[in-house]
């Protein structure tokens, strides 16, 4: 059983800072990328952030110089600090890991239930 769980959401003032945090757990073998996304209220799902095995990251348009990505791969952890919040980033923040398993199916895209961001103006 494979569990992502993301925690540090909350209510903050526009200009204000989140982090958002979330632990991977299971039987897993390697942890390949890593990433957050996010869904407002009647809107698709949309990437935020992906920070890969070695590091390399990648934004969307909409959060670049104020979001940024990190994992430890030693916990099995990703991060997402949000600065400079706007009201428009409201939505639920979900994390995302491809993983590979030990055991069947031995490959996994894996999602957590997410945390909701609300930031006021």
């Amino acid at each position: 059983q494979v569990q992502l769980v993301e925690s540090g959401g909350g209510v903050v003032q526009a200009g204000g800072s989140l982090r958002l945090s979330c632990t991977v757990s299971g039987n897993i073998f390697r942890i390949n990328a890593m990433g957050w996304y996010r869904q407002a209220p009647g809107k698709q799902r949309e990437l935020v952030a992906v920070i890969t095995s070695d590091g390399s990251t990648n934004y969307a348009d909409s959060v670049k110089g104020r979001f940024t990505i990190s994992r430890d791969n030693a916990k099995n952890m990703v991060y997402l600090q949000m600065n400079s919040l706007k009201p428009e980033d409201t939505a639920v923040f979900h994390c995302n890991a491809v993983l590979l398993l030990r055991v069947p199916p031995y490959a996994l895209d894996a999602w957590g239930q997410g945390t909701l961001v609300t930031v006021s103006s």
